[in-house]
């Protein structure tokens, strides 16, 4: 069988660094592209031995010209986290509208299969629970979360353009709330920032009353299921996370008692347009991809704060 090359944005991310290393482990080539804004190269410091992996320091909303055949196209480069894109407002947008058009034209160029890594951010502060693919969403364009819910909304857009147009091979993996291992231990998303306050006995942020809920998966399971959505016949959204729902309240108790910390709780204002609920149907992930998560949340939690511990 003839070994793939596969074209990553993003992939010194926690994502993407995760999904190299799964894809690489079946003698695929791999060229990872990443300007390290929000990643890292200690997240591919094991990768960067390896023959099959080549690694390109560019920003994707720059044209990129790459010599010989590409197999696949998979675009996960983004600032992904609120405090991520509250920093680079612009970033955010110019890699959701420039870097997926680039991707795309690669794609074409190659003759490659195609995959946009979107998020449940598309559906924003969601009117219909649980989130369905064909729900067109609840997006404040105009606030600060808007620049990476409009970002990736646009980058959907313009991929099923190309999917239509040109009759490019496209998939997207609409991403819900994911955490594990190489997450950074200034995310600002809410696992770390629970682990990291919890193992430093600093009180656990709450964002309101606690009582807003989100679906947690586990890293492994999460990749497992992009490479599953990169390698079928698959081109309509398709959810990805875990569809058992909790209270933001809930985390932060399991979190304090899996570190034995001695943190309590301190309540702040609610961001704007915080979603207040969060819970994928993967009914399309399981019947299509015969995809399902299997790391149940403490199991999960367990392996992340082990890393924490270590990297702190």
């Amino acid at each position: 069988m003839r070994r793939k090359t596969i074209f990553i944005t993003g992939g010194a991310g926690f994502i993407g660094s995760h999904l190299c290393e799964l894809i690489i482990q079946d003698g695929n080539r791999i060229i990872c592209v990443d300007n390290l804004i929000t990643g890292s190269k200690n997240n591919i410091a094991t990768l960067l031995k390896n023959p099959l992996f080549d690694f390109i320091i560019w920003d994707i909303c720059k044209p990129i010209k790459i010599k010989g055949k590409i197999d696949y196209v998979l675009h996960l480069a983004s600032p992904a986290s609120p405090v991520d894109y509250l920093n680079y407002p612009i970033q955010t947008l110019k890699v959701g509208a420039l870097g997926t058009l680039n991707c795309l034209g690669l794609a074409r160029v190659k003759k490659a299969k195609f995959l946009l890594a979107s998020t449940s951010e598309v559906y924003g502060d969601p009117l219909l629970h649980p989130q369905k693919e064909t729900y067109w969403g609840n997006v404040n364009p105009i606030g600060p979360r808007g620049v990476y819910d409009e970002a990736k909304r646009f980058a959907e857009a313009i991929t099923m353009a190309y999917h239509r147009y040109h009759k490019l091979d496209t998939k997207i993996a609409r991403i819900f709330n994911t955490y594990g291992p190489k997450m950074r231990i200034n995310d600002g998303r809410v696992v770390p920032n629970f682990i990291i306050q919890a193992l430093t006995n600093k009180p656990l942020t709450v964002y309101g009353n606690g009582n807003q809920t989100r679906s947690f998966c586990y890293i492994s399971d999460l990749v497992d299921g992009i490479h599953r959505l990169m390698t079928s016949s698959v081109n309509e959204p398709v959810n990805l996370g875990n569809p058992n729902e909790f209270k933001v309240m809930q985390l932060a108790k399991i979190v304090i008692r899996l570190t034995n910390s001695k943190s309590k709780i301190r309540f702040l204002q609610l961001p704007e347009d915080d979603p207040k609920k969060r819970k994928p149907d993967i009914s399309r992930a399981k019947s299509l991809l015969k995809w399902y998560p299997k790391v149940k949340l403490e199991s999960g939690l367990k392996t992340t704060i082990a890393w924490f511990k270590d990297n702190l």
